[in-house]
């Protein structure tokens, strides 16, 4: 039993031992502990790089998918305004386009661009027509007065323009609108003595709206009477007005500036189909038309001859117009537009013999065509043409659009009928461009406006000699004119140009212009003409 005893205690003894050789110190405690919190450090450092990572392939995808939605946006745009493409959509077109002006800025999503010129002109004519800047084509004075042996000169700064173009695209809709000012408003009659005030003046309002294949425009614009060098488009650009100075425009260019509401349909790139309702205006011109004698007083307030603004219309005008666009050989244009016109005159009356108002209407068609062509690059050709049936107001204003014709139905009982005065108007010309002078810019044009004759007896009139009234008769004052004519030639000069600051311009144009009536007294001239020169310098804004 002693013996059993002694070896529990050896065996005790030994275990106890052993058991304290192998527990561990306080240093291997330690260094554990620090290894573990070094690993710790190093996985929380290596998810801080994995995350930083991913946010700048993150930031690398959406540069890459911006720069590609930009690539695509240029691309579309492209497609839109290269000569093959429909030259109408310019305007829906331009508002996905990157900034081209240095005064260009942005809203949001719309891009604000402002635009102008301006314009310092001296202008000399051979006679006093009392114009401005605008001739006044209707009214130059004969030999056998004063102002026929008068030169006139004026120097203005009033054909300055301005102008802001805002563009954007609201979901599937690109938007334009634009407005445009200059300061040939209504002058008060001292302008000239001291201060020369230039009235400013509003000349072009609007918005449109393009989606898909349809674009629509509300407000003031050039009106579809207006022949176009591309497509149906509104802007002043892409216009085929020439590229002279007078404000007027030149004879032979039919135009309106007025509110109307347009509808486009684009099928394909290069047919495009418009129809306009304008603003219409019942019109017999400054001193050209006479009225009956009976109806006198009451057709004065019903019929705009330049001096009122309360004119009754009865519906707006309607025009419709079709446009044609391609390139050939080596990337000339052809542009090739027909259209029309449909307008009205209402008027009303008692009946010389009746007790009961009466009014009395009629309907005016015209037809209008135009086109402009490449022939080679940097010489184009260009024409346009305007007939028919009360278009006066379209000419430039140069003639009547109706007379009055009195209707007796008995020796005693008379009435009247409105009468719509047939006329139209032409013009042909060239624009060169030499592919040598890219600075230098000719254009030659002429153009003609003719009035047709509608004059009859006044049988309303007391007279036992019955005059000649309406339009063009005999004994007819010498404004009433049966045509008027212009030839030009127009030089521009680009002086200087930069695309940061802007360009300085010389804008140069000469012309002849004459007018013949449809009757001449005795011993009167037979026309009146006048020889003028337009010489501008102008500072066109980037």
């Amino acid at each position: 039993m002693k013996l059993i005893g002694k070896l529990s205690v050896l065996v005790l003894a030994s275990g106890m031992a052993l058991a304290q050789s192998s527990a561990p110190s306080n240093s291997t405690v330690a260094d554990d502990l620090k290894s573990l919190r070094e690993a710790i450090a190093q996985q929380q450092k290596q998810i801080a790089d994995q995350q930083k990572l991913l946010q700048q392939q993150q930031q690398q995808l959406e540069t890459l998918q911006s720069a590609l939605e930009t690539k695509a946006a240029h691309v579309e745009n492209a497609a839109l305004t290269t000569p093959a493409a429909n030259p109408a959509s310019a305007v829906q077109a331009d508002a996905m386009k990157p900034k081209e002006s240095p005064l260009s800025f942005r809203i949001g999503g719309t891009e604000f661009t402002p635009g102008g010129f301006a314009d310092f002109e001296t202008v000399f004519r051979t006679t006093n027509t009392g114009s401005n800047i605008a001739t006044g084509f209707g009214a130059i004075p004969y030999n056998n007065t004063v102002q026929g042996h008068l030169t006139e000169l004026r120097m203005t700064g009033q054909y300055s323009r301005y102008n802001l173009k805002v563009t954007g695209k609201y979901g599937e809709n690109n938007v334009t609108g634009y407005i445009e000012g200059d300061f040939n408003g209504n002058d008060a009659a001292n302008v000239f003595v001291t201060s020369n005030s230039h009235t400013n003046r509003l000349r072009l309002y609007w918005v449109d709206v393009k989606r898909g294949k349809w674009e629509f425009l509300g407000g003031s614009s050039w009106g579809f009477i207006t022949p176009n060098r591309t497509g149906l488009s509104p802007m002043p650009s892409d216009l085929a007005i020439t590229i002279g100075e007078d404000a007027n425009v030149h004879v032979g260019i039919p135009y309106t500036r007025a509110a109307q509401f347009r509808a486009i349909y684009h099928p394909n790139d290069n047919w495009q189909f418009g129809l306009v309702v304008e603003n219409s205006e019942q019109f017999v011109g400054a001193g050209e038309v006479i009225f009956p004698f009976a109806f006198n007083a009451v057709l004065g307030s019903q019929l705009d001859a330049a001096n009122i603004t309360t004119t009754p219309n009865a519906f707006p005008d309607v025009l419709p117009k079709i446009a044609y666009d391609n390139n050939f050989g080596n990337g000339q244009h052809v542009h090739f537009e027909v259209g029309g016109l449909l307008t009205n005159v209402k008027v009303a009356n008692v009946p010389i013999g009746g007790s009961k108002f009466v009014q009395h209407k009629v309907i005016g068609g015209s037809g209008t065509a135009a086109f402009n062509v490449d022939l080679i690059k940097g010489f184009r050709v260009l024409a346009n043409g305007l007939w028919g049936a009360g278009n006066g107001r379209y000419i430039i204003g140069l003639g009547p659009q109706v007379v009055i014709r009195p209707i007796q139905n008995s020796p005693t009982a008379f009435d009247l009928a409105p009468s719509m005065v047939h006329s139209g108007t032409a013009l042909v010309g060239f624009e060169i461009n030499p592919p040598s002078m890219p600075k230098t810019q000719f254009g030659g044009y002429y153009g003609g406006a003719y009035f047709q004759r509608n004059a009859f007896p006044d049988v309303t009139s007391p007279l036992l000699v019955k005059p000649f009234i309406g339009f063009g008769g005999i004994n007819s004052p010498n404004s009433a004119n049966r045509a008027i004519q212009e030839g030009s030639f127009e030089w521009n000069q680009t002086m200087w140009k930069n695309p940061q600051y802007g360009a300085l311009v010389m804008v140069t144009q000469a012309s002849y212009v004459t007018r013949s009536p449809w009757f001449v007294a005795l011993g009167a001239p037979k026309n009146a003409h006048t020889v003028m020169g337009y010489v501008s310098m102008r500072y066109v804004l980037p």
